[in-house]
């Protein structure tokens, strides 16, 4: 018996929306809640910058009056202009282990994409690539990093029965900052330093207004090319560094500059998931306390963006950045951390991140179906 699916647009139904992984994850002991507050503000319409260029509606299923699902329909009409194609999205997509409820989210959620004259739906993305992106695949003995998903396997007969089928596999890699970078590497990196006369600074927090734009533009033009590559406006950049901030390392921000330009950028980011778990998705009124405790002692992080100016390409300065992200990681007593995500089909960064050490311990998956 098919669930009763109802859009959340406010009100109680949003409320479940909301908080329906709360009660679907409440025994799994390596789920990190949100913060509540935060999922109401990437929700919210008039917060949210991406809604100046993206649409969504919510839904929820219901088996009498209990939540057991819900889901997301998504457009993206930047990234819709930049490919030249009428695509929509699924996001947010949480449910119980049910083919029905799954398959009349979805039917929903497509539906309404359809509508809107989309030819093809893929997800999930919760809203966008550039935030939470897949569906956890393998590597079900960790908890997540920072802004990384979550879900149980059964998600993935969930997505078949519903007539999804593989877009693309993301990588997680996993790399101890006790290892030492192979000489071979070493050698290459201080040749290639001495070669363009590279300087490598970290970011500098009494100019970080400048130092987002030198971010924005590498981004921009280091991933236009990327099947996954969806701009970022100056507005969703303010939104996601503003979150970012209180929590940035910023020796674990590194620049490469020739010249005094900025041509590359390697951001780390402490997991502050493993703050967030002790939380419960609440700030307030003793959240806060524990955020401020457990925050000091982070030894985690997530390799969140390395990125190279076009023109740069080939030359070695993923290696380099690589390189000064895991000696300063050493020096700073960060024990060791996630490289995420990238493209299954992206041999030159993935064989980069092998050569430094590192091994995949996660895949995630994006879904695809023709509407």
């Amino acid at each position: 018996m098919e669930p009763a699916i109802f859009a959340a647009d406010g009100g109680r139904r949003l409320q479940d929306f909301i908080r329906l992984p709360f009660r679907l994850y409440k025994n799994d002991p390596l789920w990190v809640p949100q913060l509540i507050m935060d999922v109401k503000s990437i929700l919210d319409k008039k917060k949210n910058p991406f809604f100046a260029h993206g649409e969504a509606q919510y839904f929820v299923a219901y088996n009498g009056r209990e939540p057991v699902g819900r889901v997301a329909a998504i457009i993206d009409r930047n990234y819709n202009k930049y490919h030249n194609v009428n695509a929509g999205w699924f996001g947010f997509f949480e449910c119980v282990n049910d083919k029905d409820t799954a398959k009349a989210l979805l039917r929903s959620a497509c539906g309404w994409l359809k509508d809107r004259e989309m030819d093809v739906v893929y997800g999930p993305a919760s809203p966008t690539l550039n935030d939470e992106a897949g569906m956890l695949l393998e590597g079900y003995d960790k908890s997540p990093c920072i802004m990384m998903p979550y879900n149980p396997p059964y998600y993935h007969e969930l997505m078949e029965s519903a007539g999804m089928e593989k877009a693309k596999d993301l990588y997680a890699w996993y790399l101890s900052s006790s290892v030492e970078p192979p000489e071979r590497i070493s050698r290459i990196v201080e040749r290639i330093k001495k070669r363009d006369n590279i300087t490598l600074r970290q970011l500098d927090m009494k100019q970080f207004r400048r130092d987002l734009e030198i971010v924005k533009a590498i981004y921009n033009s280091a991933w236009e090319h990327n099947w996954d590559f969806a701009s970022m406006t100056d507005a969703e950049l303010e939104y996601t560094a503003g979150k970012l901030k209180p929590i940035v390392m910023p020796e674990m921000v590194q620049f490469i500059e020739i010249d005094g330009r900025a041509v590359a950028v390697a951001i780390v980011m402490p997991d502050i998931n493993r703050v967030l778990k002790k939380m419960g998705g609440h700030l307030f009124p003793f959240g806060l306390l524990k955020f401020l405790y457990y925050r000091r002692r982070i030894t985690e992080v997530r390799l969140m963006i390395l990125g190279v100016l076009p023109e740069y390409r080939g030359r070695g300065f993923d290696a380099v950045l690589y390189h000064a992200m895991l000696m300063t990681a050493k020096k700073v007593g960060i024990t060791g951390g996630e490289l995420s995500w990238t493209l299954e089909d992206n041999d030159a960064i993935n064989k980069g991140i092998e050569a430094m050490g590192g091994r995949i311990y996660k895949r995630y998956r994006v879904y695809k179906k023709d509407l």
